[in-house]
């Protein structure tokens, strides 16, 4: 192993930037206890969301996090599960830009297939676009419910 004072500074800052940038996204993406789960109750401890990708940088001075390369996000607290090609974590508008043949499925059974997909964090909403000349294509599992016997 080489010691540290035989690494030129450059390759001492990249091993600085490598050790602390996982530990700055890991910061980065534990949401605040405000947040409210899909059912609107109150959370009472903060929530992970995590984010998984071939590669990821954060920027400090606008607090935006972008991973690109087979993003899959993972939110527990509100059953959603989604991949895309790139993804941006924007921590001040606590909103998360999904972008490239975005798959969201959530709570297991609901899904949403789109070019791009903007999840609201406080609201709980997503807003998707389709590709030009194409639709966004959901799917919601409905319960029938009988009456008399019968199915409506």
């Amino acid at each position: 192993m080489i010691s540290c004072y035989q690494l030129p500074i450059s390759q001492m800052r990249r091993l600085g930037l490598a050790l602390l940038l996982p530990a700055a996204l890991l910061g980065t993406f534990t949401l605040p206890t405000h947040v409210q789960t899909a059912t609107a109750q109150a959370s009472g401890e903060s929530t992970p969301l995590t984010i998984s990708a071939d590669m990821q940088e954060y920027n400090a001075n606008t607090q935006v996090a972008t991973a690109r390369g087979n993003v899959q996000m993972l939110y527990p607290a509100r059953q959603i599960k989604a991949t895309a090609a790139q993804a941006q974590f924007f921590s001040k508008e606590r909103r998360i830009d999904l972008s490239g043949g975005v798959y969201i499925l959530q709570q297991g059974v609901n899904s949403i297939r789109a070019e791009k997909v903007t999840y609201l964090i406080d609201e709980g909403r997503f807003v998707a676009l389709p590709q030009s000349n194409r639709q966004v294509e959901s799917t919601y599992m409905l319960s029938d419910t009988e009456v008399g016997g019968q199915s409506n």
